[in-house]
């Protein structure tokens, strides 16, 4: 993580290797590696509600691998649609740099939400309300998501210049992101770990509609309170 903070820093300040005359492969190895290193440490942070004695250390060290999981995933199965809409435009030159641009989506993301670990870990300590936990981290991750999407539509403007069917294809990627992310987060709960549940890496009831129970959680919430 400490070699890695140089390369966050360049990549905020869009400088060396981010600054468009670095090599494309070594841009996005770094990319990726920022997505997993951040997204470990906010899963830690996450993860750790439930304490780090007894099983609380499993339910961290889990959900580190998880948030980098879910990054991954949520990307990897947008990817194929996305390439053959790309295709599909006449956009297909361009998709190396399309992908240069949902990287640097995925890794602002990444970076804020380990930016944001420490306010998390406060919330952790301050409440014992698992629901609101829950709904926190959830909030956490969409102002993240909108951090990443203010970034990639940075690097979309020069595309959307040269051909304006770009900027179609950039809401419908967003609108498709939010779309499975929302579902994979869901599928690979627990995230936050439940004091009153025994540890386990994945829900028995993984499947199901992310979309009905996020308002069930809302309104728990809001009974609570």
């Amino acid at each position: 993580m400490i070699t890695l903070l140089p390369r966050i820093e360049q990549f905020l300040r869009a400088e060396g290797l981010f600054n468009g005359a670095g090599m494309a492969r070594d841009r996005q190895r770094a990319q990726l590696h920022m997505v997993i290193a951040c997204g470990a440490v906010y899963g830690v942070v996450m993860g750790s509600f439930h304490g780090w004695m007894g099983e609380g250390w499993e339910q961290a060290a889990v959900s580190a691998i998880k948030v980098p999981l879910l990054f991954l995933a949520t990307f990897t199965l947008c990817l194929p649609s996305f390439y053959v809409l790309n295709v599909l435009a006449g956009l297909h030159a361009d998709f190396p740099r399309v992908i240069n641009a949902v990287l640097g989506f995925q890794s602002l993301a990444a970076i804020v939400l380990a930016a944001l670990a420490p306010i998390t870990e406060l919330m952790n300590l301050s409440t014992s309300a698992y629901s609101f936990m829950v709904l926190w981290s959830g909030l956490l991750f969409v102002v993240a998501t909108a951090c990443g999407q203010w970034k990639m539509n940075c690097l979309y403007r020069p595309l959307i210049a040269a051909n304006p069917r770009h900027r179609v294809l950039a809401i419908g990627w967003m609108a498709l992101y939010w779309f499975v992310g929302i579902q994979m987060a869901w599928v690979l709960r627990p995230l936050v770990g439940d004091p009153h549940r025994p540890f386990q890496i994945l829900r028995p009831e993984a499947w199901g509609n992310a979309y009905v129970e996020v308002t069930r959680l809302i309104l728990r919430v809001l009974h609570q309170y």
